[in-house]
């Protein structure tokens, strides 16, 4: 099958599911935007990269990697996951010779 025959045959469901759901009828659905979407549920869902790498055929796990970077939820739950440090960090203080020379430009 042709990736024209594929986006022909894509257009046609997306038609027949806009009856149902006319939802569709007003955003851009692709084969690509359903590819991604299941990526990103994947990825969302804790399946490890090198899993959806080889379920979406990529050569390379830098290319499943874009996935993690587009997921700011993901990000956000990372950080509320963090602490923070519970000993305040000492002010550096440059040695007395360093200060000089900086002093002298």
């Amino acid at each position: 099958m042709t990736r024209q025959n594929v986006n022909q045959r894509f257009a046609i469901a997306v038609t027949r599911a806009s009856q149902a759901h006319p939802s569709l009828a007003k955003r851009h659905v692709s084969p690509h935007t359903i590819r991604h979407s299941t990526a990103m549920h994947m990825l969302q869902s804790g399946v490890a990269f090198s899993v959806i790498a080889l379920w979406m055929g990529h050569e390379s796990a830098t290319t499943t990697h874009r996935y993690v970077e587009a997921d700011l939820t993901m990000k956000e739950q990372a950080l509320a996951r963090l602490d923070e440090p519970r000993a305040a960090l000492p002010r550096y203080r440059p040695p007395d010779a360093l200060r000089a020379f900086l002093e002298t430009l």
